[in-house]
């Protein structure tokens, strides 16, 4: 099972911004643009998938690893992992607290991103809330976590990290909207990173090429960049930006300065 690895010059236990999704291609969709933006910032992001799709009615888990690789470079994230919950299965276990607990201490993000905590697919709800409680258990100095090997996908360069984990709890935890119709708090302007989101998701091509499997549920190919585009422009448009990525957000925002708040009112 191959991953990409953080990359051997930073700290091997930093990085800036971690996505949490159920799916392969699930983080492409909702915030793709928001990583590759947050990379071309200089900030070290990472991608943990939690299923491998085996379950997908399009292509193999083998299929979606090689596909996650290569939208994983187009976005330029440091770090990749696929966990081996069962696709279609996604449990708010114990079990599966731990093992994302385990990558939060070894990755040390300051933020995570997670999928909204309603939604069509049982997968997608179950792991906002599952994401979520790993995040608080990550950070109980009491709780002795070490590496997985049997429960996480190696490196590619085949070594499994181990030995115990420091406690660590991400300082924000923010929930990406796109899967479900909801006000966000805020979004983040991509226009000038949609065409890497899109080539992102194109990535994906066991998903999103036109074929017999499925055809009843997904778009064919020529309508998806029309339907990725419009949620774009639409959220664009409620920040004044030609395309954003909605996000939601628990807490009350803090603004030191009225005069430096974005969007006009009217």
């Amino acid at each position: 099972m191959s991953s990409i690895p953080l990359n051997p010059s930073l700290d091997v236990q930093s990085l800036d911004i971690l996505a949490i999704a159920a799916h392969r291609d699930d983080v492409e969709q909702t915030c793709g643009g928001t990583l590759l933006k947050a990379a071309q910032l200089g900030q070290r992001t990472g991608i943990l998938d939690l299923t491998r799709g085996e379950m997908g009615t399009r292509g193999t888990a083998e299929d979606r690893a090689r596909e996650a690789d290569d939208a994983a470079k187009i976005l330029g994230v440091s770090w990749r992992r696929a966990l081996d919950i069962p696709d279609g299965r996604v449990e708010n276990t114990y079990e599966n607290r731990l093992k994302v607990a385990t990558v939060i201490r070894e990755t040390r993000p300051r933020a995570v991103i997670l999928p909204y905590w309603k939604g069509r697919h049982p997968d997608h709800y179950t792991a906002s809330v599952l994401g979520y409680e790993a995040c608080f258990l990550a950070g109980l100095a009491k709780l002795a976590l070490s590496s997985q090997p049997s429960a996480i996908s190696q490196t590619s360069s085949g070594a499994a990290e181990s030995g115990p984990l420091a406690p660590h709890r991400p300082f924000k935890i923010i929930y990406a909207t796109l899967y479900y119709d909801i006000r966000p708090s805020f979004v983040v302007d991509i226009g000038e990173q949609f065409e890497g989101k899109f080539a992102s998701i194109l990535a994906y091509t066991s998903q999103f090429s036109d074929q017999e499997a499925g055809k009843d549920l997904f778009p064919a190919r020529a309508e998806i960049l029309a339907r990725v585009e419009s949620m774009a422009r639409f959220y664009g448009m409620l920040g004044g930006v030609s395309h954003a990525e909605p996000f939601l957000q628990k807490e009350v925002g803090l603004v030191e300065d009225l005069l430096a708040i974005p969007v006009k009112s009217i």
